[in-house]
């Protein structure tokens, strides 16, 4: 369903009217296309305290151009490295560098700031770095024009490459808030740079015949790879649609059945290399209202199926070495919602799987293992909601507006990049920075 809100701030008299009334003012976001895969614009690279990252190689591989804080144009992006921040009064360097620049930021522009790890063993150093958290969640929520800000904590600038280039993007444009945390460079081999990083690899896609699934299966089939899309005997005609127009696989299969996972082993005798869980149901009802099989129907699809085709595509060794498994948490599983205390309970699980899976399975299997959180992304679904709780879904964030499916395909995209292997552990919520949660 169309948001006809947006389009009517988008008007002159839509600004002039909601301006006087102070209701929110949403901007059109800047998504990737092909006729416009970057941002339009410089990139300014700022320092906050010594930094030993090596920056200048990894920011060129982005494209953009590199600004002059100085100068008079609008930078479509900002980077200020904040990782040698190791105490209270070093942050006022922080705001030294970002106070003059910070309105001359594009629409739809990108500001992001590069942390170090907390340090256990210097609580001034954690304490500065954490302060660096709240500083970015609060300057996304003020910034306004479609802009977005994110923290990324790194210690090699090389191993960050593909985050870089994701959030210095179109592709993130409904990504704004997070913290993402990026290990030590993996052993995957050189940064991939090509407009088809995927090429080669096979990514089955659960849920994959329509709504988020589908898109997710449309932008990995972009990036080159060869799709499976799978969904069940009832979605097969779309399932086939889907496969057929990316040039891949459909699969149909009862992903909560106990042998889910050897099914699909069987169908791939070749191996995987990426796995995206994005198959899921909802059944809302109050706890006090709700039967038996309304939870445990949304645990087993949700929750438990995930758990189970993992254990057996890693056991398997169906997951080769270099893969990515991405799996589909929510913000309602972060932050809670009313009338799904099954869904919420699922979703929550699903980052609770990431966080101790993702080391274990790179130990073991050389595998990564992440989660994308939507917020209120425009669908079916969602369309179908009453519509005073539709608006102040679309409208309770930092950008004013629901975000697409496509949003939550393109930062799959990216945890799904070969270069991303130093991406591990991490659910990122796509969802212009509810208000909702952290």
């Amino acid at each position: 369903m169309a948001d006809r809100y947006l389009r009517f701030t988008a008007t002159a008299p839509g600004r002039a009217l909601t301006r006087r009334l102070g209701l929110p003012q949403p901007a059109a976001l800047r998504r990737w296309t092909v006729e416009h895969p970057s941002l339009t614009g410089s990139l300014v690279h700022l320092t906050a305290g010594e930094s030993t990252l090596a920056l200048a190689p990894v920011l060129a591989r982005t494209g953009l151009p590199m600004g002059d804080a100085t100068a008079a144009d609008s930078p479509a992006a900002v980077v200020l490295d904040a990782s040698g921040v190791r105490d209270v009064g070093s942050l006022a360097a922080v705001h030294a560098a970002l106070h003059p620049v910070v309105r001359s930021v594009a629409a739809s522009g990108r500001i992001v700031v590069l942390g170090a790890p907390l340090d256990a063993g210097d609580h001034h150093q954690a304490a500065a770095q954490q302060a660096l958290e709240g500083f970015v969640r609060s300057l996304g929520k003020e910034i306004g024009r479609g802009r977005t800000v994110n923290l990324v904590r790194l210690t090699d600038a090389e191993a960050a490459w593909s985050t870089l280039d994701f959030l210095l993007s179109p592709k993130s444009a409904y990504v704004s808030g997070q913290v993402i945390e990026v290990g030590a460079r993996s052993d995957d081999g050189p940064p991939e740079t090509g407009d088809r990083p995927l090429a080669g690899r096979t990514a089955l896609v659960t849920g994959g015949a329509r709504g988020i699934g589908e898109a997710v299966a449309e932008t990995l089939a972009r990036d080159g790879a060869t799709v499976v899309v799978l969904d069940v005997p009832q979605a097969e005609a779309d399932a086939r649609r889907v496969a057929e127009r990316l040039g891949g696989q459909a699969l149909t299969l009862d992903i909560t059945a106990a042998d889910a996972g050897e099914r699909i082993a069987a169908e791939l005798p070749d191996g995987l290399d990426v796995l995206i869980h994005n198959a899921g149901i909802t059944r809302d009802r109050r706890l006090a209202n709700m039967p038996a099989e309304r939870w445990s129907s949304v645990l087993d699809v949700n929750l438990a199926s995930v758990l189970r085709t993992t254990d057996a595509l890693l056991a398997k060794g169906t997951l080769r070495r270099g893969g990515r498994i991405v799996a589909t948490a929510s913000i309602a599983g972060l932050a809670g919602n009313a009338g799904q205390t099954n869904y919420g309970a699922s979703k929550a699980g699903i980052a609770g799987l990431v966080r101790a899976l993702a080391p274990r399975a790179a130990a073991e299997h050389g595998v990564t293992v992440n989660a994308v959180a939507p917020g209120f992304i425009e669908t079916r679904m969602t369309a179908a909601v009453p519509l005073f709780i539709r608006e102040a879904g679309r409208r309770m964030n930092s950008l004013a507006q629901g975000g697409l499916p496509v949003d939550v395909a393109e930062t799959t995209a990216w945890l799904a990049h070969p270069a991303s292997g130093a991406v591990n552990g991490q659910v990122v919520r796509v969802c212009g920075q509810s208000l909702l949660g952290a």
